[in-house]
């Protein structure tokens, strides 16, 4: 009987390298057993064109016959043709720290990315890791190897979430790849100011890539399950405010109802696939979801 990965969901679980891979391997055995993995680096396959090695390419894919002849690094093109670059994008600003029944949208991030990138791997792509507040930005560039999930999943749990989304825009030439097959997370709970969130996102759509947003809120957040006189606190600016929750429900629910559709009807309209990952949703659904896309990949 498998293991129910909800009850590894604890932070002392989370914010371990063992407990994160742990709770990975769990939820993708659980929800994904038995189906097909693409292909894998191996011997024996044909080869049809060779290209330069660039930055995140497995070593293992040099051809040294190349390298000794021309002194230039080469790929075999075909042997990864089923290989597709994973990039997980998160917002890391510090409304990310909002917490409901224990955890904080960002150990549920934590999971879900742990996940879709123990299964990327499975599949032979190559993953990378980028983290974006205004005081960070941590990436880690797309390898196959072992050694670097476990690289992930230790700069999963040292991430730290604070400040606000980045008002430089220049960090998008640090994420962008237009040589290669891509398939980016995009992972946020949309608290923005001017767009800058979305406006961020349509600038990572080519033709080369797909690009899926998932929004990240609290069950809280979503039904505004509140009573009495409520003091909220914007965890990013540090501004308060008080309202009666009886009264205050109904513009807040329209207001979100109308603030989620503006966006998803502009990412759907720039290509771009967009789902509300509500806290309690089970991670499985994800996974499904990352499979048909990359599927349109390869």
């Amino acid at each position: 009987m498998k293991q129910d990965y909800h009850q590894l969901l604890k932070p002392e679980i989370i914010n371990s390298v063992s407990g994160l891979a742990l709770i990975a391997r769990v939820v993708v055995d659980g929800y994904l057993s038995g189906l097909n993995h693409s292909r894998r680096v191996g011997p024996g396959m044909e080869f049809s064109q060779y290209r330069s090695y660039e930055p995140g390419d497995d070593l293992r894919l040099l051809d040294w016959k190349m390298l000794a002849r021309s002194g230039r690094y080469y790929i075999k093109q075909s042997e990864i043709e089923t290989n597709i670059s994973v990039k997980f994008i998160l917002d890391t600003s510090k409304s990310m720290l909002h917490t409901e029944n224990g955890l904080s949208k960002m150990d549920h991030v934590r999971v879900l990315v742990a996940s879709l990138a123990y299964l990327s791997q499975n599949q032979g792509d190559a993953v990378g890791l980028f983290t974006l507040n205004n005081k960070h930005l941590q990436n880690l560039y797309p390898k196959i190897q072992k050694q670097h999930y476990n690289r992930i999943l230790l700069e999963l749990i040292n991430i730290k979430s604070e400040g606000h989304w980045p008002e430089d825009q220049t960090a998008l030439n640090k994420l962008h790849d237009r040589s290669h097959k891509q398939l980016i997370f995009f992972i946020t709970d949309f608290y923005e100011d001017n767009l800058e969130i979305t406006n961020f996102i349509k600038q990572l759509k080519t033709s080369r890539n797909e690009v899926i947003v998932m929004q990240i809120m609290g069950k809280k957040e979503l039904e505004f399950d509140y009573k009495g006189t409520v003091s909220f606190e914007d965890l990013e600016s540090g501004n308060r405010i008080k309202v009666d929750a009886k009264e205050a429900k109904k513009h807040y629910l329209k207001s979100l109802e109308n603030m989620m559709k503006a966006t998803k009807d502009t990412l759907l309209a720039n290509g771009i696939s967009y789902h509300l990952f509500n806290l309690e949703d089970p991670i499985g659904e994800a996974l499904q979801s990352f499979l048909k896309i990359r599927n349109r990949l390869i």
